[in-house]
């Protein structure tokens, strides 16, 4: 719950820092009291929409790393981070992506993938995965996070949001445009009515849209689990991880990276969710087995 809360409070503070911005540079001219400019209102709400949703994609290895406490290694650490690092990077040669930067965090287990590029993303696993899981089953987690690298599943959530926060700042206008104008009969520029009902219909637009990127995670997290498979010539490791995660309490992400990582949300909370339950995901593996 605390990072849905953090999500949204996040997405609602980009929507008022550019909002402000328009009205610094004069670009909020799509509502006067003559009516409302639908076509500049839209242009306006695709600069608000894509703009945060492309800066959290730019920086977003720099704030995993700091959010997580993160450290980078090259393997000469020890024979486990040797492991790790060439692990990675056979991963990645047969993905057809560059060499992804290979990072460890101290947490309960979990494991993430970020970055801008497939040529110069992040895979960070957790202390608590290194520490639960056979060295199998640990290729089969790196082996999803370097299929989210090859899907270009960073790129594809953050296109998703640009375009749901488009239509949340373009929709919540038009409703405070109705409101102040048809229900308040206010008859001049526009009134405090407008700008509380695009605060309020910013925060339940913000909602539902979230539920709509959350759809889409959940979809790429059977995308990637098909690609460890591939990448492992078997569902079975993968199906043997996911088997052990749903008996380990996944450690929490913040939630600029949470839709690259492992979570098993239960109850209406699911539809919030960035993961499927693991029950369906390891079924989902099972189906690509031959029988016996």
């Amino acid at each position: 719950m605390k990072r849905i809360v953090l999500f949204l409070v996040t997405n609602l503070a980009v929507m008022l820092v550019m909002g402000i911005v328009l009205n610094v540079l004069g670009l909020n001219r799509y509502v006067s009291a003559n009516g409302l400019d639908v076509n500049s209102l839209m242009g306006a709400s695709l600069v608000v929409g894509f703009t945060g949703a492309f800066i959290s994609l730019l920086i977003s290895k720099q704030v995993a790393k700091w959010s997580t406490g993160a450290r980078l290694i090259d393997g000469s650490e020890g024979s486990t981070e040797y492991w790790l690092v060439s692990t990675v990077h056979r991963l990645a040669d047969q993905a057809g992506i560059g060499h992804p930067e290979v990072a460890v965090f101290e947490g309960e287990a979990n494991a993430f993938a970020t970055g801008a590029f497939k040529n110069s993303a992040l895979v960070a696993v957790s202390s608590g995965l290194l520490q639960s899981m056979s060295r199998e089953e640990i290729e089969a987690v790196l082996g999803h996070e370097v299929a989210h690298i090859a899907n270009g599943d960073m790129v594809t959530m953050t296109l998703i949001q640009g375009v749901v926060n488009t239509f949340v700042f373009f929709l919540a206008r038009v409703v405070g445009y109705f409101v102040d104008k048809a229900i308040l009969k206010n008859e001049r520029n526009v009134g405090m009515g407008y700008y509380i009902t695009v605060l309020v219909c910013d925060i339940l637009f913000g909602v539902l849209a979230s539920m709509i990127v959350a759809w889409f995670s959940r979809q790429r997290e059977f995308r990637a689990d098909a690609g460890s498979a591939r990448l492992l010539g078997s569902p079975r490791p993968m199906v043997n991880a996911l088997a052990r995660l749903g008996g380990l309490a996944p450690g929490e992400l913040p939630k600029s990276i949470a839709t690259a990582g492992i979570n098993n949300v239960p109850g209406f909370m699911a539809l919030f969710s960035t993961h499927p339950p693991i029950e369906q995901r390891i079924a989902a593996l099972q189906a690509q087995q031959p029988a016996g």
